[in-house]
């Protein structure tokens, strides 16, 4: 199955809730074949708006952070979220929501097969790293799963709202950029 196949059978999705209130499906974008992928926690409303992850503030911020380490959602990365609809108010996905979702983005993982997996945010580092995570305290710091490398890091909605972080948030790209240096990843 191509990515494409898989996002036809994904806009045809009714098992909650999210479904009834969105515009369009955020799927994902990017490198279908990206060695480094990046996910999310759910849609805002710009994201719903134009069926694209991380096009509002938040991704004009995360652009410039993957431009510094020369990434790119046009190039090198893919990105996605652990929602595909836009949850309502764009308040944090419920479990259950993430939970009806999920196999959505393990579909999207098994066609991608990234090596780096960066969760943008608590909800998604939450889920796939550990329920336990904390973006303050554990930001920055990989971890393997399944033969994957994941990382969690600052969301940059977050950043908006606290720019104190945004030093914080840059260096964890930079582990990115030197992880992907140290593992040959050619970009």
């Amino acid at each position: 199955m191509t990515l494409d196949e898989l996002e036809i059978q994904c806009k045809e999705c009714k098992k909650c809730a999210l479904c009834e209130g969105r515009t369009n499906l955020v799927f994902g974008t990017g490198k279908k074949d990206a060695d480094i992928m990046l996910i999310g926690e759910g849609p805002g409303e710009q994201e719903d708006l134009q069926g694209e992850p991380f096009v509002g503030r938040s991704g004009k911020l995360l652009d410039k952070f993957l431009e510094s380490i020369d990434l790119s959602r046009d190039k090198n990365v893919y990105i996605a979220n652990m929602v595909k609809c836009r949850p309502p108010h764009n308040r944090d996905p419920k479990p259950e929501e993430q939970d009806v979702c999920i196999n959505w983005l393990r579909e999207q993982f098994k066609i991608i097969r990234p090596k780096i997996i960066i969760c943008v945010g608590r909800i998604s580092a939450q889920k796939l790293i550990s329920p336990y995570f904390r973006v303050t305290k554990e930001h920055g710091e990989f971890i393997e799963k399944n033969g994957v490398l994941m990382m969690g890091t600052y969301h940059p909605a977050a950043i908006l709202r606290n720019p104190n972080n945004k030093e914080l948030a840059y260096q964890d790209w930079l582990k990115v950029r030197d992880k992907i240096e140290e593992m040959g990843i050619v970009i």
